[in-house]
């Protein structure tokens, strides 16, 4: 089968122009252009834009999808896999929710009880669904699965007193943070009560703690755009790089 770009778009669901796009920084060029000019795609580019469709409904980045695919190393069918996968853990994400809303809605009518844990649990398997999507891979390589399992689960058994002593400890250490960032001391009061406050937070979801984890979570701070975009959206610019550097020098 061949398909112009007008009969992909009707296809896909996507427009003429974001197809254009596409074929404009490679991401998806089509088989041939005809003798009247027009992009005519085939099953291989079908499959290629259906590909390309899965990896933006997890919200990657265009140049990321690109970089995948372009892989010589890439398997469609284990790509497919781990993409199915993760569906499946967005569906239990959702359906965790929904289970939260219904018994609020009969806690709220007086018809049933609701711990107080009951009442969060749901959001804290959303919070650890986009934390999964985000760094789960690499937090698995570095850690292993036995390691990121413990911490999940010490998550998911916080209270909501915990909780927002997390968000406190957090507030504390961006607060001293954005000090050291601006003085450059990296020695001072305020880089101790930084790296302080980041291992008391960090020990609140990890049972494991090691000194060696640490420091290894300072370098992927400043190793993955990820990781660094956290903290820099949150403290300014220059503040994973200012963090890596704290818990390297206290982290003994």
């Amino acid at each position: 089968m061949e398909y112009t770009i007008k009969k992909v778009a009707e296809l896909s669901g996507i427009s003429t122009r974001t197809l254009r796009y596409y074929d404009e920084i490679g991401l998806l060029n089509p088989a041939r252009i005809n003798s009247s000019g027009y992009r005519i795609y085939g099953t291989k580019e079908i499959d290629r834009l259906q590909q390309i469709l899965f990896y933006r409904s997890l919200e990657m980045k265009l140049e990321d999808i690109q970089k995948l695919l372009n892989d010589p190393h890439y398997d469609p069918q284990k790509a497919l896999q781990e993409h199915y996968e993760q569906l499946l853990e967005k569906r239990t994400m959702i359906d965790h929710l929904i289970l939260t809303v219904e018994k609020t809605i009969h806690y709220q009518k007086g018809e049933i009880n609701m711990t107080d844990k009951e009442k969060f649990i749901g959001f804290k398997q959303q919070k650890l669904q986009e934390n999964e999507e985000r760094y789960g891979k690499e937090i698995r390589e570095k850690y292993g699965e036995e390691t990121v399992a413990a911490s999940n689960k010490q998550w998911l058994n916080l209270s909501e007193a915990e909780v927002e002593k997390m968000e406190r400890i957090e507030k504390e250490m961006f607060d001293a943070l954005k000090i050291v960032i601006q003085t450059n001391e990296y020695q001072s009061d305020e880089a101790k009560t930084v790296f302080s406050k980041h291992r008391e937070w960090l020990m609140i979801t990890s049972p494991n703690y090691s000194v060696e984890m640490h420091r290894g979570l300072g370098q992927m701070y400043v190793g993955d755009e990820r990781f660094a975009a956290y903290y820099n959206d949150r403290v300014g610019d220059r503040a994973a790089e200012t963090l890596n550097q704290i818990i390297q020098e206290f982290a003994k």
